[in-house]
């Protein structure tokens, strides 16, 4: 995949994602680059039925209606962006490939995850075990702290290999 533009995006930017997203699909489509307008188009398309705010009609009845722009939060976004991530994940684990020029794409839209490291010095430092039964109650207050940057399997991973 070939990079003529700076695609992506990080909160160090100072812009909001939505806004990120449709300038990089305006780029990527006077580039012509075709992978990174495909990618940021499946992003987008799924704001609508992912992305809504529940509300109730006249009649009563419950319903919900999407977002505008502007009420979208870089959160929300990106948890569209992980399913999306997830799921291509899962499709090249059953194809045997290890990555996909789409995959890609995806991840630069992603925060810098954690690492195991920053995860377990945070946890030492914040955390006393002695307050819960087992060390597997504390990761509430780990997924808490680190929110979309710490993949919960990890943490999991981490909080099961300290001994009570």
């Amino acid at each position: 995949m070939s990079n003529t533009t700076e695609y992506g995006w990080n909160e160090a930017t100072g812009i909001s994602l939505i806004t990120k997203l449709r300038s990089d699909l305006k780029a990527a489509m006077l580039a012509r680059n075709e992978t990174v307008k495909g990618a940021v188009r499946i992003i987008i398309s799924e704001f609508p039925t992912k992305i809504t705010q529940p509300i109730t009609l006249e009649s009563g009845k419950k319903s919900s209606r999407p977002k505008r722009d502007d009420e979208i939060s870089n959160d929300e976004i990106i948890t569209v962006i992980m399913g999306l991530s997830k799921s291509e994940k899962q499709t090249l684990g059953f194809t045997g490939q290890p990555t996909s020029d789409y995959l890609q794409v995806l991840e630069l839209y992603l925060p810098k995850m954690a690492s195991e490291e920053e995860i377990l010095a945070w946890a030492q430092d914040n955390i006393d075990l002695s307050q819960f039964k087992s060390p597997m109650q504390a990761m509430g207050a780990i997924m808490k702290h680190f929110g979309k940057t710490a993949d919960g399997n990890v943490v999991k991973k981490i909080m099961g290999s300290i001994k009570e």
